[in-house]
């Protein structure tokens, strides 16, 4: 049994990630998982080992250690297309040949999505293309994305943080144009064959669960637990990112923030620690038998917030 945090390693770790971190850490270790590290690098171009490197010594300096060795999505990719090949055989799959730009016109073009599906969702454009529409595609150029073939699947599944929650299934891209496999066929394959049964991750990901969910099921995989935690927003209500300011361990640590410091702020935004214990007693491994999923907040957090609870 293990959980997993997985980040992709195209620069410094912000402090919404190491409270998803840390809370995924927590989850592990409160239920005697072993707590894995995958680098989701599939993107070539932005990931960098200087950045993997500084993620994993952000993660030891505020006490998270993992097992095993560290995985990257990049070395795997072999894995990712037996898969979509196994899904070939089973008839789940087709070729697209749609540029995003064309997917966008369409979408814009429709009065709206069809019930169910989320905004953006592929409209199904190449699902049922004649050999000979295919081959004028080709004979234009235009290398194929691989899409799965859903057939208007509904999927249920309860979060340990958000409840119950229910999703239908568009057809995901499984390997881009380029060759390179997608991010949800990808991380399917690495929980199973890691023997993750325990994903904690940040809730804008909800909404491509009942997509992984679907895969495992064709696959033959094992569903894992879910919890998806809260976001930190920055100032413009986004996501946390770079541009808001001192997010980052080294930016805090030039600030004069600690390591308990950045600790306790974390513990406390999420309700793991109170304003009134100082923040040098507050360490990760004080807080595993304080974790509990169901008591989490389930709405976001605020840059500025996070701020305050430093007291």
């Amino acid at each position: 049994m293990s959980g997993r945090f997985a980040p992709s390693p195209t620069g410094e770790l912000h402090l919404g990630n190491l409270r998803t971190a840390l809370l995924a850490w927590l989850a592990a270790r409160s239920t005697g998982r072993d707590f894995l590290v995958r680098m989701e690098d599939l993107d070539l171009v932005t990931s960098s080992p200087v950045h993997e490197r500084q993620q994993l010594a952000d993660l030891a300096a505020i006490g998270l250690d993992h097992d095993g060795e560290v995985v990257r999505q990049s070395e795997r990719f072999d894995l990712y297309r037996a898969h979509i090949e196994r899904l070939e055989h089973d008839g789940r799959v087709y070729r697209c040949y749609c540029t995003r730009r064309e997917i966008r016109d369409e979408i814009d073009a429709a009065v709206s999505a069809p019930h169910g599906l989320p905004d953006g969702a592929y409209p199904g454009t190449c699902r049922d293309l004649t050999p000979d529409e295919r081959t004028e595609r080709e004979a234009e150029g235009r290398s194929p994305a691989i899409r799965l073939r859903t057939e208007g699947e509904w999927i249920d599944f309860d979060d340990r943080v958000l409840g119950h929650q229910r999703g239908r299934v568009d057809d995901v891209v499984l390997a881009r144009a380029d060759g390179v496999p997608a991010y949800n066929l990808a991380v399917v394959v690495d929980d199973e064959l890691q023997g993750v049964d325990q994903v904690v991750r940040g809730d804008d990901l909800a909404s491509s669960t009942p997509r992984q969910i679907l895969l495992q099921q064709l696959l033959g995989f094992e569903r894992p637990e879910y919890q998806h935690v809260p976001l930190v927003l920055g100032p413009t209500g986004r996501r946390l990112a770079k541009r808001d300011g001192a997010v980052s361990v080294s930016e805090l640590a030039a600030e004069g923030w600690t390591t308990h410091d950045l600790v306790a702020v974390l513990a406390r935004s999420v309700g793991l620690a109170s304003s009134s214990e100082p923040s040098s007693t507050i360490t990760a491994e004080r807080l595993v038998d304080r974790y509990d999923p169901a008591l989490l907040p389930t709405g976001p957090s605020t840059y500025a917030e996070l701020q305050a609870f430093r007291g």
